[in-house]
């Protein structure tokens, strides 16, 4: 984690894929480093893929309650600025479906920023939105929301 969170933003670099991994391999190790991830999100001076990272890390764990309404904001961010890369767009769409299950008020808001950004995104955020906009629909017609993820299997 130290690596990860380095001020040199080539060791943060290539720390966030380990820590990534580690993980999705075991959960509970990150556990005690949630805030410290949560606070990564508002910095403007770390390298794109410990950004990209912390949300892979934070759309497969269970967010701590205290932590829902600033990762919320920081997802709907980076959402909606036309030069975040893709990869933490996607994940940032998962976090929200995920935890629009505990906050159903923002299903719309979610759904309403898909349609938005649709026609000038890219492949990847279309098909994940596709997913997304599938499972609330299916959640407005009582069905309880599936948890997605974008988990790959590691060799």
């Amino acid at each position: 984690m130290q690596c990860f969170l380095d001020k040199e933003y080539r060791v943060a670099q290539r720390a966030a894929w380990s820590v990534s991994w580690a993980a999705r391999q075991k959960p509970e190790m990150i556990e005690p480093y949630i805030k410290t991830l949560v606070s990564q999100l508002a910095r403007k001076d770390v390298h794109q893929a410990v950004i990209r990272n912390t949300v892979r890390i934070l759309e497969e764990i269970e967010i701590p309650k205290t932590f829902h309404g600033e990762v919320m904001n920081a997802c709907f961010n980076f959402i909606e600025e036309p030069s975040t890369p893709v990869a933490i767009k996607t994940f940032s769409l998962t976090i929200l479906f995920n935890l629009s299950k505990l906050y159903p008020e923002i299903k719309n808001e979610l759904k309403l920023i898909i349609e938005e950004r649709w026609d000038t995104e890219t492949a990847a955020f279309r098909a994940r939105s596709k997913k997304i906009l599938k499972s609330l629909k299916k959640n407005n017609s009582g069905n309880q929301p599936e948890i997605l993820s974008s988990t790959y299997n590691v060799i």
